[in-house]
C-alpha cells in the first residue's frame, strides 16, 4: 500500500478535486498542504501536489508549489482524535526566536566561519569536483540536475567535468538507475532509488547569511558540519555527516535545527540541494565557504 493510499479518506477526497484554472488552484494548494503536513514530509508533499495539478489547465511553477508548502506550515492541520499525540511527533517545530536570538548573537557571522574551514577556499577557481570526490567516494550512483526537471542518475566518473555547471544534487547515494515516484511513474529522481542518508542538510531562508553561518557554527556542536555553501541568492546550506546514525538521533537533531529556522524541505533523502561550488540556472556561483573532511575519513 502506497502512502498516499493510507491517507484519511477527507485528505484523499482534497486532493481529487483538483480545480480548474480561473477557480482558485493558488488557494487550493494552500488549503491542502495544511492537511498534509500531518501525514508526509515537505518533500513528498510537493510531489504530490505537483502531480496532482498537472492537468489542472495552466502550467503551475514549482516555486508557487513550494511557497504553498511553506506558508501553510505555521497553520498546519492538527488531529483532535486519539491520533492527535502519535501524529505530533511528524509535525516541524516552529521557529524558536527566544533561543535563536543568544545564538545568532554569540556565535560570528560568515566571516568566522570561513576562517575555521579546513581547508580553506582562497583562490577563484571552481572546485566542485574536487569537493565531489571527498563528499562521495568510490564512483557511486549520484542524482544531479540543472533544474528540478532536467536531472539525471549517473556514475560518479559520467559525471566528471560537468558538475561546475549544474545546480542540484541528491545528498545521499543513488541505489539504482530508476525507481517509482509515489505515484508509480519510473524516474532517475525518487524517494524508492535514494540510498540511506549519508548527509543532512540545513537549508537558511530567513534572516542574514551571518546569521545563517552562526546558527550553522552552533549546530556543528550537535553534528560534524562537513560544508556550507551559499545558494547563490540568500540562503546559506550546512551539510552534516550522519552516515550510520540512527535515523531518531538524527531526527531529534533536525527538529531542533527547524526550530532554530531550518527548512523543514530538507528533511527528504531525495530531496534535491545546492551542489557544491556549482551553478545557478541563473548563472550565480553557489560558493563554498567551509569545509572540513575530518569526520569522514573513519567511513573511507
Amino acid at each position: 500500500m502506497t502512502r498516499h493510499a493510507r491517507l484519511p479518506q477527507f485528505v484523499r477526497d482534497l486532493l481529487a478535486t483538483v480545480p480548474h484554472s480561473g477557480n482558485g488552484v493558488h488557494r487550493w494548494l494552500f488549503r491542502v498542504a495544511r492537511h498534509l503536513h500531518a501525514h508526509l514530509p515537505a518533500g513528498e508533499i510537493v510531489t504530490l501536489l505537483r502531480n496532482a495539478v498537472s492537468n489542472c489547465g495552466r502550467y503551475v511553477p514549482q516555486s508557487e508549489i513550494i511557497d504553498a508548502v511553506k506558508n501553510s506550515l505555521a497553520c498546519a492541520w492538527q488531529p483532535s482524535n486519539d491520533q492527535a499525540s502519535k501524529l505530533a511527533v511528524s509535525k516541524w517545530p516552529i521557529i524558536n526566536q527566544e533561543q535563536r536570538e543568544p545564538i545568532v548573537r554569540d556565535n560570528g557571522g560568515l566571516v568566522d566561519l570561513w576562517e575555521l574551514s579546513t581547508p580553506r577556499i582562497e583562490d577563484s577557481a571552481q572546485h566542485a569536483e574536487d569537493i565531489i570526490d571527498q563528499l562521495f567516494p568510490d564512483n557511486p550512483l549520484l542524482c544531479c540536475g540543472r533544474s528540478q526537471s532536467d536531472f539525471d542518475t549517473r556514475y560518479r566518473e559520467e559525471w566528471r567535468g560537468e558538475l561546475a555547471r549544474l545546480q542540484f544534487i541528491v545528498p545521499s547515494v543513488m541505489t539504482a538507475l530508476i525507481g517509482k515516484t509515489q505515484d508509480g511513474r519510473q524516474s532517475k529522481h525518487t524517494l524508492s532509488n535514494t540510498g540511506a542518508r549519508r548527509f543532512l542538510v540545513c537549508e537558511f531562508d530567513a534572516g542574514t547569511i551571518d546569521e545563517h553561518a552562526a546558527i550553522l557554527r552552533h549546530l556543528a556542536g550537535y553534528a560534524p558540519l562537513v560544508r556550507a555553501v551559499f545558494s547563490g541568492r540568500k540562503s546559506l546550506h550546512g551539510w552534516f555527516f550522519v552516515h550510520g546514525q540512527p535515523e531518531e538521533k538524527v531526527l531529534k537533531f533536525f527538529r531542533y535545527a527547524v526550530s532554530l529556522g531550518a527548512d523543514p524541505m530538507t528533511w527528504t533523502r531525495s530531496q534535491f540541494v545546492r551542489l557544491p561550488d556549482g551553478t545557478r540556472s541563473s548563472g550565480e556561483r553557489q560558493t563554498v565557504f567551509f569545509l572540513n573532511f575530518k569526520p569522514m575519513e573513519a567511513t573511507q
